[in-house]
């Protein structure tokens, strides 16, 4: 028995997760996401797969975030045919996030065509993928619920638990067992907070892993305690309400904005904020809140008592509106505040929120509130950093708006709360972790944090490098 293990994308990188566990020349593939960043360089790297699809056994989704799940319909337009194999709330956020990105492609598809046009030039830019090819990834998506272990390959066996990060979130434990010997991997996904609403802690009673690939995303920073995260939204509030402005928040359509409403839905119901129109800005965020509506069992306890047991709606009340037509979000230029404005994409590198900054960002009654990781080179990063001229749709803006940042929010563990889960787990037969998912200089802390706690054995995954896990007779034989 032999099993290597390589990446292909988030290696030294926050986005583009492609990782390849090798096992007797099978590929197996844990997630298919595409790289955000750079528009040039994203769109260079999302047009190679690096894997020929025909080699690949079976592909693993932890879960529906763009940067997991995004290259599928790629994965299938170059032949592939296999199963994929997801949680059933996964396979429904997957299915909207690509749809969505190939609706994307299209429109910008159109509009670059048209601008070429009225200028003279060349168009040669074509969609990475369409949507037949984003409806043909979806139908290969095998439904898998957790802790129901299930055989994918010639003795390898795969389990799924929850990883807490947003709803239906995996990690993927596989079994690989061959003449009487067995190794553990664990693929942690993104790996979710304890504590979080909405859904359940990241799982910590899993079979011993003798191997753990681990995302590394805060490898170098704390989050702030929820109560924290509360106190600053209604502090946002009252000051938005005193200058009748507005909050203009980015964020994911999944997990993130439902996560927002339900924190706002609180706070009305508390009487800590009186009530503010508040929007819902992204189709997307609109047709995700439906898939949580009907994917309860991902639910934790908390949400079950606050509001499931009294049949009231956590993601819903009397000043929240969801906004679908361009006409619609058009029209909110022009609403007067106070008000609340939640919009995608959650890094400011596409969608609507791209329209309301280019309205707002110049106005010094706008709190712009930064809630989730931005990656290097975009623009919700240049904002967050509070570079003062910011570039949109290819125009220059000075900003004016407060910016103001909330890390409570974000569905990654810090790297206290990945050493703590960790710790939960039985890492009597752990050889070596492999970190993936984190830039240079967060890794390279959580390293040396993890070395310093009982974990000496820590590999920063490089691009394409291959590591051998298990070679016949030799656990943990080669490079590490």
């Amino acid at each position: 028995m032999s099993i290597t293990f390589y990446s292909l994308g988030a290696a030294e990188e926050v986005t583009g997760s492609k990782h390849v566990l090798e096992i007797d020349g099978k590929s197996y593939l844990v997630d298919c996401g595409a790289f955000q960043g750079s528009r040039a360089e994203a769109d260079r790297k999302n047009r190679e797969l690096g894997i020929s699809p025909d080699r690949i056994e079976a592909v693993i989704l932890t879960h529906g975030h763009l940067d997991h799940c995004g290259l599928l319909p790629l994965l299938t337009k170059k032949g592939y045919r296999g199963n994929v194999y997801a949680t059933p709330a996964t396979r429904d956020i997957a299915s909207l996030i690509m749809m969505d990105s190939a609706n994307i492609q299209a429109h910008d598809a159109f509009y670059l065509r048209k601008q070429a046009h009225k200028k003279g030039e060349k168009f040669d830019w074509q969609p990475i993928f369409d949507e037949q090819d984003a409806i043909q990834a979806t139908s290969q998506i095998m439904g898998v619920s957790y802790n129901r272990p299930l055989t994918i390959g010639s003795g390898v066996r795969l389990e799924l638990f929850d990883a807490g990060h947003i709803l239906g979130s995996a990690m993927a434990m596989l079994t690989v067992q061959q003449n009487g010997e067995a190794v553990n991997i664990l693929c942690s996904g993104d790996l979710g907070r304890p504590d979080k609403p909405i859904i359940r802690d990241p799982a910590t009673a899993l079979p011993a892993p003798d191997y753990i690939v681990l995302e590394s995303t805060y490898g170098n920073r704390r989050h702030d305690r929820t109560g924290n995260a509360m106190q600053k939204l209604a502090d946002a509030c009252t000051r938005t309400i005193k200058n009748k402005g507005c909050i203009l928040i980015p964020s994911f359509a999944i997990e993130r904005t439902q996560e927002l409403v339900y924190y706002f839905h609180l706070l009305t119901d508390e009487g800590i904020i009186p009530e503010i129109p508040t929007f819902v800005d992204s189709p997307m965020a609109t047709n995700a809140t439906t898939v949580f509506q009907v994917h309860p069992e991902c639910y934790d306890e908390t949400i079950r008592e606050a509001f499931i047991k009294h049949h009231k709606n956590p993601f819903g009340f009397n000043a929240l509106h969801f906004t679908t037509s361009v006409d619609e979000s058009k029209a909110l230029n022009n609403h007067p505040g106070p008000l609340i404005i939640i919009s995608a994409d959650g890094m400011c590198e596409a969608g609507r929120i791209q329209h309301h900054l280019i309205n707002r960002i110049g106005n010094p009654n706008t709190t712009i509130l930064t809630v989730g990781y931005m990656a290097e080179n975009t623009l919700g990063r240049r904002i967050r950093n509070r570079e003062k001229d910011v570039r949109i749709h290819g125009q220059w803006f000075t900003r004016r708006a407060e910016v103001e940042e909330i890390n409570a929010f974000s569905a990654h563990a810090d790297y206290t709360e990945a050493l703590r889960w960790l710790k939960s787990l039985d890492t009597s037969h752990l050889k070596n972790i492999l970190l993936v998912h984190g830039e240079p200089k967060p890794q390279a802390a959580f390293k040396q944090y993890l070395a310093d706690n009982g974990f000496p054995q820590v590999e920063i995954v490089k691009y394409g490098q291959t590591y051998t896990l298990h070679e016949d007779g030799r656990r943990g034989g080669g490079s590490i």
